[in-house]
C-alpha cells in the first residue's frame, strides 16, 4: 500500500479518497461450508527426488551430488516437466553412459553429470526415486459464492519423504467416499480411508500455501445454506462445530470445545479445541487424518477449519482462523 507523492495542499482530500476502502475485504461476507471429503491431487513444478537407490552397489544419484528433495528440471539441457519427459530424454540421449542432469536446490538451479548404470536386468538406472504428482485425501472448508474461489485443508501439502512443501504448477479436486476410519490413539493419529474418483471434478488447485490449498470450483456450487464468515473478535470459548465426513458422502456435524484462541501473529495454529461428542470419539478416537479443512462453526459463523491433531492427545486439535485462509485465497 502506498499513497504517491503530491503538492500538500491536496493530500487532505487523497488520503480522504483512498484510505477508506483499503480497510473493505476482497472476499464476501457469506460461505458456503463444506465438510466433504475430498480427492486431491497436484502436479509439482518439476520432478521431486524422494530416494536414492543402490545399483551394482553404486549409487549414481548419491554420487552426482542429487538429494532428497532436489528437483529436477532438465535432461542434457532440455527442460522436462513430468517423469514421462525424463524418462523419453534418458532413452533417446546419444550417451548412454552420462547425462547432464538440471536440478533446483533452495531455488538456484545446479547442473551435474549423473553416470547411468546397468541393473542385473540390463536396463539403464539413474538410481534416483522421483515422484511428478502427490495424491491425498481431504476436506473442503468452503466455497465462496461469489467468486466460486474454494479452500480446503487449512495448511499446505508436504511430500511426506522429505518433509517439503510442493511448489505445483496446477492440479484438481475431485469426488472421494469414506470407505472406513483407522481410530486414533494416543501416541498414532488414525486416518480416513476413501475411494477414488478421480474422473469426477469439482474444481482445480491453483494454490498451496500453508493456509490451505485454493482453486476455482467448477462444479455447480451446493445447494447448502450460507454461514456468515467470523472475524477472530467473533470467536468465543466454549462450545462449537465441526462439520465432516465419517462413512460413504454424508457430512455431519459434530461437537467440539474451544479451549484457547491464539489472537498473536500465528497464520495457522489459532483455535485449541477438545472434541466432546461422544458419537466422533467413539468412530475417530478423536481428530484423524483426512479431517483437515473441516469448516468450525460458532454461533451460525464459520470461523476456522481443523488443520492438525496434537499426537499426544488426540482428542485435541487446532484450527485455523477462516480469514486467514480467505486472506490468503485472495492474495
Amino acid at each position: 500500500m502506498f499513497l504517491k507523492k503530491i503538492k500538500n495542499i491536496t493530500i487532505a482530500v487523497f488520503l480522504t479518497l483512498y484510505i477508506i476502502p483499503l480497510t473493505v475485504q476482497a472476499y464476501s461476507e457469506y460461505l458456503i461450508p463444506g465438510g466433504e471429503n475430498i480427492g486431491i491431487q497436484i502436479n509439482s513444478r518439476g520432478i521431486i527426488v524422494v530416494g536414492l537407490y543402490k545399483v551394482d552397489n553404486k549409487f549414481p544419484g548419491k554420487d552426482a551430488g542429487i538429494k532428497n528433495g532436489d528437483i529436477i528440471v532438465s535432461i542434457n539441457n532440455k527442460k522436462v516437466s513430468n517423469i514421462s519427459e525424463m524418462v523419453q530424454e534418458i532413452n533417446t540421449s546419444k550417451n548412454k553412459d552420462y547425462i547432464n542432469v538440471g536440478y533446483e536446490k533452495n531455488k538456484k538451479i545446479h547442473n551435474t553429470t549423473l553416470k547411468l548404470e546397468k541393473g542385473n536386468d540390463n536396463i539403464l538406472k539413474t538410481g534416483l526415486y522421483v515422484k511428478d504428482t502427490i495424491n491425498g485425501i481431504g476436506t473442503l472448508t468452503y466455497i465462496d459464492p461469489k467468486t466460486n474461489i474454494y479452500g480446503a485443508l487449512g495448511h499446505e501439502i508436504m511430500e511426506k519423504s522429505t518433509g517439503k512443501k510442493v511448489e505445483i504448477k496446477g492440479g484438481k479436486i475431485f469426488k472421494s467416499t469414506i470407505t472406513g476410519v483407522i481410530r486414533s490413539v494416543r501416541g498414532r493419529p488414525g486416518e480416513k480411508n476413501a475411494t477414488f474418483y478421480s474422473d469426477y471434478i469439482y474444481g482445480t488447485i491453483n494454490k498451496n500455501t500453508p493456509q490451505g490449498i485454493f482453486g476455482k470450483y467448477t462444479k455447480e456450487t451446493p445447494d447448502k445454506k450460507v454461514y456468515k464468515v467470523g472475524e477472530p473478535t467473533d470467536i468465543e470459548l466454549g462450545n462449537a462445530t465441526i462439520m465432516t465426513v465419517l462413512k460413504d458422502e454424508k457430512v455431519g456435524e459434530y461437537d467440539i470445545e474451544i479451549i484457547r484462541i491464539n489472537n498473536n501473529d500465528s497464520k495457522t495454529k489459532n483455535i485449541l479445541f477438545n472434541i466432546i461428542d461422544e458419537n466422533l470419539l467413539e468412530q475417530t478416537g478423536g481428530v484423524v487424518q483426512g479431517m483437515s479443512g473441516s469448516p468450525i462453526i460458532q454461533n451460525d459463523m464459520i470461523i476456522g477449519a481443523v488443520t492438525h491433531v496434537i499426537v499426544e492427545n488426540t482428542t485435541r486439535g487446532y484450527g485455523i482462523f477462516i480469514t486467514n485462509m480467505l486472506e490468503m485465497a485472495e492474495n
